[in-house]
């Protein structure tokens, strides 16, 4: 079986292509405000430098936040019409889950996305269970309540955070395709962003 992993949650692509169990591929980069630009084109690019035509793909695993809403929109645009289209099977995942994913540790796992104005996206987990649900939250709420489970923690995050403990975020693309490969796949229009928070526009509208 092979199996396209697609990332755009943040500023970096992080895509892969999984047969069998041997990562093909991988691309991990920072695009910025260019992702839009580059995303598809890098995906296609992948695939061809291992010769696996887009047909062969199998099934599709896609994250769908949190994180940048438009770099979320980029990657669920890409996969849906790709699985539609092609009559692929789709997985969409968490960007929180798939950041704790590969993390060997028996401390605290806590993947953190920068949502701008003191706030975070972030979960807290161990051996792979979700202590804590995945919100939007302030940074100081999230690291008070780190401190009262009297445990050591590892934040997981390629934001500057200004704090010590805390590793890059670079992604086992083989681990977290194994992980959620056996996932109920759905029907691609049923594939909904998972953004934690209104967009900008839905705040706006609620505060008239």
């Amino acid at each position: 079986m092979k199996i396209l992993y697609i990332d755009t949650s943040t500023d970096y692509l992080y895509t892969g292509i999984v047969s069998d169990n041997i990562l093909l591929a991988e691309i991990k980069q920072k695009f910025s405000h260019d992702l839009s630009k580059y995303a598809l084109y890098e995906i296609s690019e992948m695939l061809k430098k291992v010769n696996i035509n887009p047909t062969e793909v199998d099934k599709i695993i896609v994250v769908n936040g949190p994180g940048s809403f438009t770099g979320i929109r980029v990657g669920m645009t890409i996969a849906k019409i790709y699985a539609y289209t092609l009559k692929k099977k789709i997985i969409s995942i968490s960007s929180l889950d798939a950041m704790q994913i590969g993390i060997s540790s028996n401390n605290l796992i806590v993947p953190v996305i920068d949502a701008r104005r003191g706030f975070v996206y972030a979960g807290i987990y161990q051996d792979n269970k979700e202590l804590l649900k995945k919100q939007y939250i302030k940074f100081e709420d999230l690291l008070d309540k780190l401190n009262n489970y009297q445990k050591e923690y590892i934040i997981v995050s390629n934001d500057n955070l200004k704090i010590d403990n805390v590793v890059s975020y670079n992604p086992d693309i083989l681990k977290i395709v194994n992980t959620y490969k056996d996932n109920e796949d759905i029907n691609p229009h049923l594939v909904e962003p998972n953004y934690l928070k209104l967009t900008e526009a839905e705040e706006n509208l609620q505060r008239n």
